[in-house]
């Protein structure tokens, strides 16, 4: 500085004062705020000779005004990146590129636990159960339309219920009658063996096995004493004087011709013929 010289602006002698040179010219304190420092980005104001100046890719900060763009934190002596011409801390740069919750519509941090699904990402606790809204996480879940169901809610709200044990039926079920039922609840009246995928036998409003049916429920014929099912050649019945017989076995005792469907005549407990009765 020289004792003595004028301001190249404002030509005031500027003698014992405080001056700066600009550009190889003398300039007073306040001409240079006024026509040659740097304008602060932020503040928009000039920067003084007295302040410290802070600048970046060709633009001015006052060193108080260098802050996060997002959380304004002080950045002059802190790492920071640039997006989009604002400057961020490394923490909020990391959150502006960071998805979005589908839920909340925070940032999914990098670290953060969260769910994909069709194209989007939530954090792991905004996951939730449309019915009970509880989390769902990582667990199994259901949809119906655009709406997410944990396990039980879904069956609870969706699923058929067992004619049986009024339970949801999620799999194995079968359908009787138009009624639904668990495979393992459609069961033998008598013994409990399981039907599902097996022939069964409907009598008085319960079903029974083979088994039982030819033991528990079944007429006997009064011929062979073997129950009449209705299977196989068993599949017509006479019945006559209060008593059942396959058809096959309602014969002529005397010569054993069949009489299931022709006229006979009563002999005590036996029937015969026409032609053994004129005999």
């Amino acid at each position: 500085m020289a004792d003595t010289t004028r301001c190249f602006y404002c030509r005031e002698d500027m003698g014992g004062k405080r001056f700066v040179q600009n550009e190889g010219r003398a300039v007073c304190i306040r001409c240079h705020s006024e026509f040659c420092a740097s304008s602060c980005v932020a503040c928009r104001k000039p920067i003084a000779v007295d302040s410290k100046e802070l600048s970046h890719k060709g633009r001015s900060w006052h060193e108080s005004c260098f802050r996060c763009a997002s959380c304004y934190k002080p950045l002059a002596k802190e790492p920071f990146n640039t997006k989009d011409q604002r400057i961020l801390c490394g923490k909020c740069n990391s959150t502006e590129d960071a998805p979005r919750c589908h839920g909340c519509y925070k940032a999914i941090t990098a670290g953060t636990e969260s769910v994909e699904y069709k194209g989007n990402s939530w954090h792991n606790e905004c996951f939730t159960c449309y019915q009970c809204k509880g989390p769902i996480g990582s667990q199994s879940f259901l949809t119906k339309g655009s709406d997410v169901y944990c396990t039980p809610c879904h069956e609870k709200k969706f699923a058929k219920q067992c004619v049986a044990c009024k339970q949801p039926i999620t799999s194995a079920g079968i359908t009787y009658k138009e009624e639904p039922w668990h495979s393992h609840c459609f069961v033998c009246s008598a013994c409990s063996k399981t039907l599902a995928g097996t022939s069964f036998y409907p009598h008085e409003g319960k079903n029974f096995c083979l088994g039982c049916f030819k033991s528990s429920v079944a007429q006997k014929c009064a011929g062979c004493h073997n129950p009449i099912t209705g299977l196989g050649k068993a599949v017509n019945v006479v019945k006559y004087d209060g008593c059942s017989w396959h058809d096959f076995c309602f014969t002529c005792k005397r010569c054993s011709i069949g009489l299931a469907d022709k006229s006979f005549v009563p002999q005590g407990k036996d029937v015969l013929c026409a032609d053994c009765a004129n005999k």
